[in-house]
């Protein structure tokens, strides 16, 4: 496995955040009642969600950590590693647990809750995962 696997999926995931922030509106309203503004968000929330499991994927090979037996053990590794901090690792398995509500549409979604995740929680989230893996190199 080499360097630029993992530098392009951070390129990935900042180009991600970028599309996606320049999609997002400024406040609720406006996205409650643009259908494709949900959609655009919706999308990104799962794209970005699914960037960050494989980098942290990446991340474990790479630094030879142990394989998690189940997709969700990332986060758990990451922290036991001294690699994300167990705060940021809750809430990015938050994230990834609304990005599977979205992605597999159970039950209706809430487009309030998917709007401030967004725009207060996801973005700064994934924005400090990225500091934290470039801080290893």
């Amino acid at each position: 496995m080499d360097k630029n696997r993992l530098d392009d999926k951070i390129i990935e995931l900042e180009e991600f955040l970028a599309e996606l922030e320049g999609s997002l509106p400024e406040d609720f309203e406006e996205y409650k009642t643009d259908y494709k503004l949900r959609a655009i968000g919706e999308r990104y929330f799962e794209k970005i969600i699914k960037a960050v499991i494989d980098l942290s994927f990446i991340i474990i090979k790479f630094k030879n950590l142990k394989q998690p037996e189940q997709e969700k053990e990332v986060f758990d590794i990451l922290v036991e590693n001294k690699i994300v901090s167990l705060q940021l690792s809750k809430r990015l398995r938050s994230a990834k647990g609304m990005r599977n509500i979205i992605a597999h549409e159970y039950g209706r979604i809430d487009n309030e809750l998917v709007f401030h995740s967004l725009a207060e929680d996801l973005i700064p989230d994934v924005r400090e995962f990225i500091n934290a893996i470039n801080k290893l190199f």
